[in-house]
């Protein structure tokens, strides 16, 4: 029936209406005089006028509209205020006009049946297009909603008709609310939640309570995590708020909760005052932190915004989301993308391209980050980092640049290896030329911060990927820790710092305490539904195998570098005194360490580096992969 025309599908269904028109005149003949009847001509023609009628009705109040897969119980409310008309019509026509051998009780009794014969069609209906089918029965999953409020109402109903999700009930910490209903399920107590989880074969409890904070959160997963269940949050607060709900966005957990951190609310006017109504470029446009910096930029109003991306598809790709974001927020007119399909290292193509568009601020986040990739292709990471952001600084110089800010790395701070020396030259770079002359009009500043979660070369993708084929998961060190911030709150950071840079300033952000590896993964599988497999529980679902550390991997990060970091306008942005080395000088490093760059002189390149960059410990072994071949 599915796949039949909506003028078949609208003809079947006044067809069914009709029949019904008729076996409800029949059925309150039965009952009102205890015997069936056989229509006559006169009650024919009261058959087709209360027909007529109820189609009208039906279909002025848009019931005829609707789909009964998706309508339910809305579509009988519906339906219920058309039969109010037709009952009164019905009732107003056997009251007024005597029908012989119709009595007038016909007009009570007959709207009355109908309206109970429509209303369970429609429902069944929809029971069978949702829920008929076994097989969906088998494979949809159970759930619990914890929060009764605002928020879980929502949620349920927005997922009534949803055939892979069923909502089994209620948790709620409010004992006032316990054993009651809401949407007909009941709310129960969270020490119910083992008996529930058994008894309705749960597989998902969702969180549906935004107002709290991430301490009480992780109090509530972590009495959640003892069941094996997967626990999901609703990433898009704003959605609910407005009614929107989608039942894609209760498939996982949201990544947020790994980290259990409250996110400061950022401060609107350093928000603002780099972007509203100024001509913003980002550079490496299509990475992670990239993208991220042009969905919050495009919301705070810049004239045009600028794309520097040297990878097609990944253009492409933050070109189209971008479109689709300015038409969301209405805005497809009034802010323009410009998208350059270059590198960095193109000094003149740089140039040019700021020549040309005259940015007011730029942000350049383009750089080789991948710390083992990195660390086998030596020459090119070091190319690309350190003389690719030159080529922005200088451009900037002679352009007259407002701002730009260079997104750097924890990895910079006594880097183990080239990644994190190449950031730590390149802010060299941006400190010296910022420094060397007061005719210089462009505001320098770097910001240094740790990993992100779900960014390109964050380990928490590999992580889930790992836990979907079953594990084991890989960790490099038992005892490894590391940084962590959510993708937006880094770009927020991001944009509020640089709104604060001035001459060369190296901005820190909070990142709160470093979190241990393992007990990330440890929280990742209890999120995922899963248990740890070790020893003590062999019967666990997911492994960790320990690997080692890779080339030039630290086994903690560190984000400062001196002793008396300053504290700024904004509480999670610190500023730092780091030492830096004078333009005349690092210059002429800058030439000879290109010249050996251009003659793959890895040995006295790692000399120079040494020379260059305070606390640079590499490995011993050399593991670029040109230098290495046999």
């Amino acid at each position: 029936m599915l796949s039949f025309s909506r003028a078949v599908k609208l003809s079947l269904i006044i067809l069914n209406d009709i029949f019904l028109c008729f076996l409800s005149l029949w059925l309150s003949f039965f009952l009102r005089l205890d015997k069936f009847i056989i229509f006559n001509s006169n009650l024919l023609i009261l058959l087709i006028i209360l027909s007529l009628s109820l189609i009208f009705f039906l279909f002025i109040l848009g019931s005829y509209k609707s789909l009964f897969r998706y309508s339910g119980l809305e579509l009988v409310k519906n339906i219920f205020f058309s039969f109010i008309l037709y009952g009164s019509l019905v009732f107003l026509i056997l009251s007024v006009i005597a029908i012989e051998g119709v009595p007038r009780s016909i007009g009570i009794l007959h709207p009355m049946i109908l309206f109970i014969l429509i209303s369970f069609s429609r429902l069944i209906a929809n029971y069978l297009l949702n829920y008929g089918d076994k097989k969906k029965l088998t494979k949809r999953s159970n759930i619990l909603i914890y929060g009764a409020g605002n928020a879980g109402f929502q949620v349920a109903a927005g997922l009534q008709n949803n055939g892979s999700m069923y909502v089994a009930g209620f948790i709620d910490d409010d004992t006032s609310l316990h054993k009651r209903t809401l949407l007909g399920r009941k709310i129960y107590s969270p020490d119910n939640i083992k008996n529930l989880v058994k008894s309705k074969n749960i597989s998902h409890i969702l969180l549906a309570i935004p107002s709290i904070n991430a301490t009480v959160r992780k109090k509530i997963i972590e009495r959640i995590s003892h069941h094996k269940v997967v626990i999901v949050t609703l990433p898009n607060l704003n959605d609910l708020y407005k009614g929107i709900v989608n039942v894609s966005d209760i498939n996982k957990f949201n990544i947020e909760d790994l980290l259990e951190r409250n996110v400061v609310q950022p401060i609107s006017h350093l928000l603002n005052k780099n972007i509203d109504s100024q001509v913003v470029m980002v550079t490496g446009a299509g990475g992670s932190i990239g993208s991220e910096l042009c969905k919050q930029i495009i919301k705070l109003n810049p004239i045009k915004l600028v794309l520097i991306e040297i990878n097609e598809f990944a253009l492409y790709k933050i070109q189209s989301e971008l479109n689709e974001l300015l038409i969301k927020y209405g805005k497809f007119n009034e802010i323009k993308i410009f998208s350059f399909l270059v590198s960095i290292q193109d000094k003149k193509k740089i140039s040019d391209i700021i020549k040309r568009i005259k940015p007011n601020t730029i942000y350049h986040t383009a750089a080789y980050k991948h710390v083992p990739i990195v660390e086998e292709n030596i020459c090119v990471g070091l190319k690309n980092n350190i003389f690719g952001t030159l080529n922005l600084i200088n451009s900037s110089v002679d352009n007259d640049v407002s701002a730009f800010v260079l997104i750097s790395s924890d990895k910079a701070v006594r880097p183990t290896n080239i990644m994190g020396a190449s950031k730590r030259i390149a802010e060299i770079c941006l400190q010296s030329i910022s420094k060397s002359s007061k005719l210089i009009k462009t505001k320098f500043s770097a910001v240094r911060f740790g990993n992100v979660l779900i960014s390109s070369g964050s380990v928490i993708p590999k992580f889930i990927n790992q836990i979907k084929f079953g594990g084991p998961i890989t960790l490099t060190h038992p005892e490894v820790t590391r940084y962590f911030m959510t993708i937006s709150e880094a770009a927020q950071l991001v944009i509020q710092a640089g709104a604060m840079g001035d001459q060369g300033d190296i901005f820190v952000l909070d990142m709160g305490q470093p979190i241990k590896i393992k007990d990330l993964i440890l929280r990742l599988i209890k999120l995922s539904g899963y248990s740890y497999r070790d020893e003590d529980n062999p019967e666990g679902d997911i492994s960790i195998k320990v690997v080692g550390l890779r080339p030039g991997e630290k086994l903690h990060e560190e984000l400062l570098v001196g002793e008396s970091p300053m504290s700024t306008d904004h509480p999670k942005i610190q500023k730092l005194q780091d030492s830096y080395i004078l333009w005349n000088e690092f210059e002429e490093a800058l030439k000879h360490l290109n010249i050996l760059i251009e003659n793959e002189k890895i040995d006295e390149i790692i000399i120079l580096l040494k020379k260059l960059v305070k606390g640079y410990s590499p490995s011993k072994v050399i593991k670029d992969n040109l230098y290495t071949i046999n």
